[in-house]
């Protein structure tokens, strides 16, 4: 793992801390901002109607055909 940090140290700011898998490649720019904003947007599409006093639940099948019921984010992006 390729590690990196962030922070200040004696009134200088030190590169940030960044674990990444060899192999991983690292993107930064405008593309990568856009390509984040649509998948937040995916994620929030899928847990949306879960969510608030008529929240609905979600039936979710696994690839081994398990299947799990579930109104909860953190079950459904799992």
């Amino acid at each position: 793992l390729r590690m990196m940090q962030i922070g200040r140290q004696n009134g200088r700011m030190r590169p940030p801390i960044i674990l990444l898998q060899e192999g991983t490649e690292q993107k930064q720019g405008k593309g990568q901002i856009i390509s984040n904003i649509q998948a937040c947007s995916v994620i929030a599409d899928a847990i949306r109607t879960t969510l608030g006093p008529r929240g609905m639940d979600k039936l979710i099948v696994d690839k081994n055909g398990s299947n799990t019921i579930s109104n909860d984010g953190a079950t459904i992006l799992r």
